[in-house]
């Protein structure tokens, strides 16, 4: 990459962080997220739409299928902002989404997902731990993120050798509240009424389940690094026999093995969001992104449950932050691929099956 390119990726990327303030009180406050908590629909339908204004729903589109053409790195760096404030509007799955309808040239619903002006999922898990197409037709679709903020869901069903894709106006999914104060729905599909989008989007939904997944992994980045820097905060201010916390060796100890999952982390999530935007497909591009989901799922769930640990027992309060960031780790992490499904694809996949 020359000099020249190289500056205009950094540019690109710190524009992207900086656009997330959009939806991030200027003081880091968790107040918008406490509000939505177990409710419903559990996001805000003016954020959703700051997002669709932003570009961010169709950042990985081309222009001309309505999106502004950034690449794997932009859409991470966003995903990873976005975890820092907790943010519970699902942007990875309404991602997928307008992949899925770029992909089948359709017209009726990409332009109103794209604006958010609607909220367009896609039902296509069919079991607890699952990165693979649905085969069954006729099994319920589990996990739906944020169901009943839905005003369309896309049904992906196998059809002879090719995935069509119907959408179905509502959701009609029974919700099933999350610890993280957010919500997933199952779906019995029924295809009654349904309007078919495409014949075939194998090869799309692919793709959009891997993008999916390191977005996801990227938003565990942010996620688990804004709270190892709440975390310092406190054992810096926190006096114990008169000192700071954070001057016991014991503790610094911890603190520096939960500094080395996180950067082990940002070099495998930034580190295959470059090769994907230099091409990387079928098995290497599998392998780059389980490699990825599999480091943050297992260092969120570290980092977060050590942070709780290191505040004591204000930690374990609901009323403290801190403990906000340990609940949606502990639901993000298995989205998309759960650490132990990541790990299996990536022995297959990676050359001469290397580890993680």
């Amino acid at each position: 990459m020359s000099e020249t390119a190289f500056e205009d990726r950094v540019q690109s990327l710190r524009m992207i962080r900086d656009s997330a303030a959009a939806v991030m009180p200027a003081d880091g406050g968790l107040g918008r997220v406490r509000a939505l908590r177990f409710t419903l629909p559990g996001i805000d339908p003016a954020v959703w739409g700051s997002m669709g204004s932003m570009g961010w729903i169709g950042l990985r589109l081309p222009e001309e299928a309505g999106g502004i053409g950034l690449g794997m790195a932009e859409a991470c760096a966003l995903q990873e902002e976005l975890g820092r404030a907790l943010v519970p509007e699902p942007l990875v799955p309404g991602a997928l989404s307008a992949r899925l309808l770029a992909a089948a040239g359709d017209t009726a619903l990409l332009p109103s997902l794209l604006a958010g002006e609607n909220l367009v999922l896609t039902a296509w898990q069919q079991s607890a731990d699952s990165l693979e197409a649905p085969g069954d037709p006729e099994a319920p679709r589990l996990f739906i993120p944020m169901a009943a903020a839905a005003g369309t869901v896309l049904l992906p069903v196998r059809e002879g050798n090719g995935l069509a894709l119907y959408a179905v106006e509502g959701t009609r999914a029974t919700i099933l509240k999350t610890q993280d104060g957010g919500h997933v729905g199952s779906l019995a599909p029924s295809l009654a009424g349904a309007r078919r989008v495409a014949a075939d989007v194998s090869a799309a939904m692919d793709l959009a389940l891997d993008e999916a997944a390191l977005g996801t992994a990227a938003y565990l980045l942010g996620l688990m690094e804004r709270c190892f820097e709440m975390t310092l905060d406190y054992l810096r201010a926190r006096q114990q026999f008169g000192k700071a916390l954070g001057s016991f060796q014991a503790l610094q100890h911890r603190a520096a093995d939960l500094k080395i999952q996180i950067v082990l982390t940002r070099a495998s999530v930034e580190g295959a969001a470059a090769d994907l935007n230099a091409g990387a497909a079928g098995d290497a591009r599998r392998a780059l992104v389980s490699r990825a989901k599999a480091r943050a799922a297992e260092a969120a769930l570290r980092v977060t449950r050590e942070a709780v640990q290191l505040h004591g027992a204000i930690g374990y309060t609901d009323e403290y932050d801190i403990g906000l960031f340990l609940r949606k780790a502990m639901v993000t992490a298995n989205a998309f691929g759960s650490a132990a499904l990541h790990r299996a694809r990536y022995m297959r996949c990676a050359p001469g099956g290397q580890s993680v």
